[in-house]
């Protein structure tokens, strides 16, 4: 008899067991599976699926270790040209735009306090939420950039921070505008930690520290573009509309919708630019890596004059993870709804098990290390940052108190006020059938004073208070003079008639244009430092580098204790911004090097948001002591940079390394 059952095609006697193996189980029978496991390890044998799991551990780092090689093999024969220098420029606009929303708030808040009336617990919270949405962003699209993809995140990130930067400039209200900022934030945030490890896996290994140092420059050009931006648009205020009273469209709200160009622009850029094929490889997609890296070679030879160049590169080792096979059985199964909830869940868990993996005992320590570094130079920074542009304030306002003007007993009778008022304190003054018409007052204090049948029409005020003083029989008419700007006053027959509503702009010039000076000066003297840091970095080391600008940074700070005028802050604001850019740069290529292609944008994302928060921390703690002391901001900026300088030079250099 011939068919499935015999011979020639399936055994039916295979799906009983044999006499030898039934009676090996009658003689092991009582004995279970732990007892048997248990006489194994006693006997020092390690268990099968130990084994196993050990084996295919070590081929995967085997089969990785060849692709590294590979890969950078690849990248040297299809060259450095055209390609590169395209993706360089979209990339850049993408730092950039990151640089610029650094400085879009800062920027905007003295305009913006009054058109959406915001108090200081306000503006505090609007500054606040730029870096921790930042931090959020850059946490949240560094984690999927290393299991999504780092093109397709890049474009979504660009997307929300491009739609939500637009609807911004339109908020009218707080909530919105604090809403739609804090969404920006966070799409912007995933910027630099994608576009370091984006680029990275375009370069070769010799090309790589300089380029991504140049590539730092763009973080400059944003500072720039953003204080130069603002210095041309924000002052302007006829730049803008209003439809009514309730949509009010104000020079500062032009100057954010200029401020997304560099994002949209990168937008526009990256939808012509390819997926990284390092990432295709580690993600098992052969044939899509083979087609980008065949395009990038003949980009560049074409370029080059050299069109017949062929790419001969055949094959390459793409090892297949068992998270990749997981996705796609899980993927298959169910309901779309289903589908979709389970492709989430397990992205979830990827990311986040690749996030704890950079505490394994291989990455532990350089975690550790950058961890510190990448802290303690934000905190330093980004606090000194705070503090050179706060203390200028503090001394702009020391100056203007040493000019205030003092009346005292003061007695005026039936005179009309027809000029502005300005630094000036009035004490137990009498006003007596005086008129103030259409006039400004700034900076005036009116305290124990008499006011008897005056009028007060078309004023504009600001930072003026009436403290202790008895109005009688005044007429307050279309004016901005509120209740909470009379403290203690007694009030006898006196009326407020069409008072001004709401919080908006005057028709003067308020905004100090030193803000938007000190800020470009300080971006453009990062151009020096970060020229010697690209053109040196292959050449000393990332890890000199790093090291020795934290530490000539540090003593750069001591200067600060003889700054006692606005211009020797501005000089050394834009020496240590020089120094220290070069720092900055150093632990981004690091940072780069030290990960596997598996978790490098994860690992960028998570000192990158890390970065944020001492930003926050720095920030906070040194504007709290601008006018009581300068010790204890120079001491905390001066430990923690010679800390991070310190373990800096405790890293590897990593200037041969092949990209793992």
């Amino acid at each position: 008899m011939t068919g499935p059952w015999s011979g020639g095609g399936y055994d039916y006697q295979a799906d009983y067991p044999s006499q030898e193996e039934d009676a090996a189980s009658d003689v092991t029978e009582g004995h279970d599976e732990e007892d048997q496991m248990y006489e194994g390890e006693y006997q020092g044998i390690p268990h099968p699926d130990e084994v196993k799991a050990a084996q295919r551990a070590a081929r995967v780092i085997s089969e990785l270790e060849e692709l590294s090689q590979q890969y950078e093999e690849i990248m040297e024969d299809c060259g450095h040209g055209k390609f590169q220098w395209t993706l360089f420029i979209v990339l850049g606009l993408a730092l950039m735009a990151d640089g610029v929303e650094c400085f879009v708030v800062s920027f905007a808040l003295p305009s913006a306090e009054k058109d959406l009336c915001l108090s200081n617990a306000d503006k505090g919270m609007l500054g606040l939420i730029v870096f921790l949405s930042m931090m959020a962003g850059a946490f949240l699209w560094g984690g999927l950039a290393d299991k999504v993809g780092r093109r397709r995140c890049l474009l979504v990130a660009l997307a929300i921070n491009c739609v939500f930067a637009f609807l911004s400039s339109f908020a009218q209200g707080y909530g919105f505008f604090l809403f739609f900022r804090l969404l920006s934030g966070i799409g912007i945030g995933g910027t630099v930690p994608i576009v370091y490890s984006y680029f990275s896996e375009f370069l070769q290994m010799d090309k790589r520290g300089e380029h991504l140092s140049w590539l730092c420059m763009f973080w400059m050009v944003g500072g720039i573009y953003a204080s130069f931006t603002a210095w041309g648009i924000i002052p302007r205020y006829g730049w803008g509309f209003s439809m009514g009273t309730e949509f009010q469209f104000h020079s500062w709200r032009v100057f954010i919708l200029v401020a997304a160009l560099p994002a949209i622009a990168s937008l526009v850029g990256l939808t012509f630019m390819p997926e990284s094929p390092r990432f295709l490889l580690e993600n098992a997609k052969h044939d899509e890596a083979w087609m980008i890296l065949k395009q990038v070679h003949d980009t560049n030879w074409r370029a080059k004059g050299q069109p017949e160049k062929v790419f001969t590169v055949t094959h390459i080792k793409a090892p297949k993870t068992a998270e990749d096979e997981f996705i796609e059985i899980q993927s298959a199964t169910g309901t779309p709804v289903q589908r979709w909830a389970v492709r989430s869940l397990t992205l979830c868990k990827l990311v986040l098990r690749n996030v704890a993996s950079l505490l394994s005992a291989e990455l532990r320590f350089a975690t550790l290390f950058m961890a510190i570094i990448w802290f303690c130079m934000a905190f330093s920074y980004y606090g000194l940052s705070v503090w050179f542009p706060d203390m200028i304030k503090h001394l702009q306002y020391e100056e203007n108190l040493s000019k205030v003007k003092v009346f005292h007993k003061e007695r005026v009778e039936n005179f009309h006020f027809n000029f502005s008022l300005e630094n000036q304190i009035h004490k137990e003054g009498e006003y007596i059938h005086d008129k103030f018409i259409s006039i400004e007052i700034k900076s005036v204090k009116f305290e124990d004073s008499l006011f008897e049948d005056c009028r007060f029409e078309d004023i504009r005020s600001t930072d003026t208070v009436f403290e202790n003083c008895t109005i009688r029989s005044t007429v307050f008419y279309n004016t901005d003079l509120w209740e909470e700007k009379f403290i203690d006053c007694t009030m006898e027959n006196t009326s407020f008639e069409h008072n001004k509503l709401g919080c908006h702009l005057d028709t003067v010039e308020e905004n100090d244009v030193l803000i938007y000076l000190v800020s470009f000066l300080g971006s453009l003297a990062v151009l020096p430092g970060n020229i010697i840091s690209a053109l040196f970095m292959e050449k000393i080391g990332r890890v000199k580098i790093i090291g020795g600008s934290m530490l000539i940074s540090a003593g750069c700070t001591f200067f600060l204790f003889l700054s006692s005028s606005q211009s020797a802050i501005i000089a050394l604001q834009c020496l240590f911004c020089g120094v220290s850019v070069a720092a900055w740069n150093g632990i981004e290529v690091v940072t780069v090097e030290l990960y596997p292609t598996s978790k490098r944008a994860t690992a960028f994302g998570v000192l990158n948001a890390l970065c944020k928060l001492a930003a926050v921390l720095g920030s906070s703690i040194f504007a709290s002591f601008v006018g009581i002391t300068k010790a204890v901001p120079i001491l905390l900026s001066f430990t923690a940079l010679v800390c991070g300088g310190l373990v800096a030079l405790k890293l590897p250099d990593t200037r041969e390394k092949v990209l793992q």
